[in-house]
């Protein structure tokens, strides 16, 4: 059997995280070194280290030096100890959070766990963590807890429903990529209720069997949809509460007067954004320039978050951390707390608000020919949405925008220039649909819908292109450093996928090995109107290298531009804080301007990595609301049997298909294809490819799909053929 453990624990050549090791001290408070050592499956090489580790971990105040085993027993079955290990398992309402100990043994629940907030700048844990605390009991037998450090989680965490079995606890994962149920033993449930999402931390895995789980915390009820937002929230590791002390920090702050601003109070700026928009950090103006005929003075207003958010403060340890905000289906979690991003930073009509403005001068052909940056405060004239001003161009303003006619023409006058300039010099043009939810006042999805696109959408999006541009500009000639926004050309081997593909539909993209943006453009031309339209955009699309956050330019080939860099969403977005802050240092525009860059490089990788973790939780959201609506509309016999749907994905286990009138996405497994012959992926052509070569599926086919399974836990649909 030789030195293994009756389980047949492998041996560790590595030590484990601190985690691992409190757990064992705290399961076996009387055990020596040796003990600890075989508990954790320790080589013999590593006894030295670990005696290290815990010397250490005793120093911090973390784990005792003493081995009383009667006391020991004690703490673990009634008062809880000076130092405990926690792991934090509720959140009210409020975002106060509740633990409990890891490892309780007392008969009985363990006592309420109330943690104390963090101070301000320390460690602020979230649901799931956990963290080891100094204890304080209470008069009414429950605890307070000071957090005194996070751990590593010991183990792989998942997400999922729990349900109690005759043998014990059952997670069933709401992963697309877990399918196996784990096992959770009695006493490892942490209070779970069946029916409950959990998240819950994989502790072993039995020769025979399931792997066992322990839970973490509660996430609330299967039954109530709002429950999907909080499960793609954690399973992409985004934090959605702050920590009490900042909340108190934002609620502080005030806002600047005049002193040391340019008035633009008197200047009719608009904010135009969507229906449910929940904060409005830009406003834009334009007016013709006196000089220059058919020229335009665009004037962009974006709110001052550096005035309140300055370098190593709080709000700006917290924001940096964030990376970003994070837009759901049916929740915003924002970067900063909504005192700001809500209210003192939101550019609400008819209220003063700080900006740093972005003037440009554009030319009858739609060139920047000079900008100018400075501090103003402004006062937005209307809160406008795409659609308002959508119809007020086609004729049927509202009174608001029938106040406005003058301003929204001239808006729409440089907007065309903008855009004859941008169709020059060939920045890709796709067009793909985006899909909103829509829910009911319950909270409950009623719909998965296209969102409307309309000219006034690109209209605000050249307009902050342009100012983008001219913040990028203004840093390289302050030689101030830029966070820019890259994106690099697509590599050689997609560029010949897409030959390979685009010539069986009598398309070209020319023989260059470096292609533009330009000769895309010229295929989505050739394609429109044509049955492959919608799969040359997706392949286009597909073909394009990331777009990331970089200290050092290779510039942006999707916009066909030189030099770029965000500087129109600080609310929303840390990289445009950063730029805001070296445009006041360089301008020396006053307070709140960039006091370094040397982790300008790592802070790059970090908010890269938030904003693509982003999109996935969104991704992940509509998933299950989409799974969750279908599966509602087949219980109600509102889902027709035969659906048609789009190809999006060829993969030698199936195709994956998109609901043309749903936008959800679902697999058809190979198996459910043609039973009778055999199919071989060819990845290049993105096709399943039958006897002698012949294409039977590739992407962008159309098909006639039925559902046979909808599973809204992992935000999964399976089809078959109809």
């Amino acid at each position: 059997m030789g030195r293994r453990g009756r389980k047949d624990k492998p041996v560790e050549r590595s030590l484990p995280g601190d985690a691992r090791i409190l757990e064992a001290v705290t399961r076996l408070p009387a055990a020596g070194l040796r003990d600890l050592a075989q508990a954790l499956g320790l080589a013999r090489g590593l006894h030295g280290a670990l005696r290290q580790r815990l010397r250490a971990l005793k120093e911090e105040g973390l784990a005792s030096g003493r081995k009383p085993h009667a006391e020991a027993k004690a703490a673990l079955a009634g008062p809880l100890p000076e130092i405990a290990l926690l792991v934090i398992a509720e959140q009210d309402i409020d975002g106060e959070l509740k633990a409990r100990p890891l490892d309780w043994r007392g008969p009985g629940a363990p006592p309420a766990i109330y943690l104390e907030p963090s101070p301000l700048g320390v460690l602020a844990p979230t649901l799931g963590d956990r963290i080891v605390a100094r204890m304080s009991p209470q008069a009414d037998g429950s605890y307070q807890a000071v957090a005194l450090k996070r751990l590593e989680p010991a183990g792989e965490r998942i997400l999922g429903l729990y349900e109690e079995t005759p043998r014990g606890g059952r997670i069933s994962p709401a992963d697309r990529k877990r399918s196996e149920p784990l096992t959770v033993p009695r006493g490892e449930s942490g209070g779970a209720q069946p029916g409950e999402f959990v998240l819950a931390e994989a502790t072993d895995r039995p020769r025979h069997g399931a792997t066992e789980a322990r839970v973490l915390a509660r996430l609330g009820k299967s039954n109530d949809p709002r429950t999907f937002s909080l499960l793609a929230l954690h399973a992409a590791g985004i934090p959605d509460q702050y920590p009490k002390p900042l909340l108190a920090y934002a609620e502080a702050l005030e806002p600047p007067g005049l002193a040391g601003r340019e008035d633009l109070r008197s200047l009719p700026l608009v904010t135009i954004d969507d229906e449910d928009a929940r904060d409005f950090d830009d406003a834009v103006f334009a007016e013709r320039d006196p000089e220059h005929s058919g020229g335009f003075r665009i004037v962009v207003a974006i709110a001052d978050v550096a005035w309140y958010v300055r370098p190593g403060d709080p709000l700006d340890c917290e924001a940096e951390r964030r990376g970003n905000s994070v837009y759901l289906p049916d929740r915003v979690v924002p970067m900063l707390p909504e005192r700001l991003s809500n209210d003192l930073c939101s550019l609400r009509p008819k209220e003063d608000r700080p900006c740093l403005a972005a003037e440009l001068w554009v030319d009858e052909t739609g060139k920047v020919t000079r900008h100018r940056f400075s501090r103003v405060l402004m006062r937005s004239a209307a809160r406008l949405t795409y659609a308002r001003i959508q119809a007020a161009i086609d004729g049927n303003p509202d009174a608001e925008a029938r106040a406005l006619a003058g301003p929204i023409a001239l808006l729409y006058e440089a907007f065309a220039v903008l855009d004859a300039e941008a169709i020059k010099r060939g920045a890709l043009r796709l067009d793909l649909p985006e899909h909103k939810v829509e829910f009911d006042r319950a909270g409950k999805p009623i719909a998965v819908r296209p969102r409307p696109h309309y000219p006034s959408h690109r209209l605000i999006e050249l307009f902050m292109v342009a100012a983008n541009v001219a913040a990028a500009r203004m840093l390289e000639q302050r030689r101030q450093p830029c966070m820019y926004r890259v994106h690099d050309q697509p590599s050689a081997t997609k560029v010949e996928d897409m030959r390979t593909l685009f010539a069986e539909f009598g398309l070209n993209i020319g023989s260059k090995r470096a292609v533009t943006p330009g000769d895309f453009n010229r295929v989505l031309e050739r394609a429109k109107g044509s049955p492959v339209e919608r799969l040359v955009h997706e392949t286009v699309l597909r073909a394009q290298a990331q777009a990331v956050y970089a200290p050092r330019n290779i510039g942006h080939f999707g916009l066909a531009l030189g030099r770029y860099a965000h500087f129109t969403s600080p609310i929303r977005r840390y990289a445009d804080l950063l730029v805001h802050r070296a445009l006041i240092r360089g301008l020396e525009l006053g307070a709140g301007g960039l006091s370094g860059a040397e982790g300008f490089a790592v802070t790059a990788e970090h908010i890269s990595l938030t904003e693509r973790r982003a999109a996935a939780a969104e991704r992940d959201a509509i998933a299950r609301f989409s799974a969750l609506l279908i599966l509602e509309q087949v219980k109600t016999a509102k889902l027709a049997k035969d659906l048609p749907g789009t190809v999006t994905g060829v993969t030698r286990f199936g195709l994956f298909v998109r609901l043309d009138n749903l936008g959800a996405d679902g697999l058809i497994p190979i198996g459910a294809l043609t039973p009778k012959e055999f199919l071989t992926h060819d990845e290049r052509r993105h096709a399943l490819v039958g006897r002698g070569g012949r294409v039977r599926y590739r992407l962008g086919d159309r098909l006639r799909i039925k559902l046979r399974d909808s599973d809204p836990l992992a935000g999964r649909l399976t089809f078959d053929l109809a």
